[in-house]
């Protein structure tokens, strides 16, 4: 059995005692968060967050891509959401390889080129990349210059998270 049978399994159990379908759609919070996709990353646990407190927005690297950028316009023009919040983190595998040497990489395993995705957003410096988000969502002009926007670095060895200044 793989791994998608154990999660269907799981899942089994959890919905035999699911009571939580009466939960707002809003989040309760009105807290949206960017953060990497990266296994150690419990981000509702890191913030104190139960199911329904915020929307979590999770991709490799914790970039503020236009898929990211259509969820934070839609959680608060339409579900409230008053705070944005990336987290990146230590020891993140974005730092490990550039676009480039990533792409001819897979030409040269696959044998195809492809025109998607056209970036895979590798990052050299953490704490410049926490800033480029943070930058990216302050600049849209869909997102009201009031919403507060911080970024911030987890610490995947001590559980911190540590603020990125502006």
């Amino acid at each position: 059995m793989g791994a998608i049978d154990d999660a269907l399994q799981a899942n089994a159990r959890y919905a035999a005692e699911f009571r939580l379908g009466e939960l707002p759609i809003p989040p309760a919070k009105k807290l949206a968060v960017v953060a990497c996709m990266d296994a150690r990353l419990d981000v509702e646990a890191i913030l104190g967050l139960k199911v329904g407190d915020a929307h979590i927005i999770r991709n490799a690297g914790g970039v503020v891509t236009e898929d990211a950028l259509r969820s934070l316009i839609i959680s608060h023009h339409l579900l409230g959401t008053q705070e944005f919040m990336i987290i990146n983190h230590t020891d993140c595998g974005m730092l490990t390889f550039t676009d480039d040497n990533l792409r001819s990489r897979l030409v040269k395993e696959t044998g195809t080129a492809v025109v998607s995705p056209a970036t895979f957003h590798a990052f050299p410096d953490l704490e410049e990349h926490v800033r480029q988000q943070v930058q990216k969502i302050r600049a849209h002009p869909w997102i009201p210059r009031s919403i507060p926007v911080r970024g911030f670095i987890y610490d995947v060895r001590t559980g911190q998270l540590r603020e990125v200044s502006a």
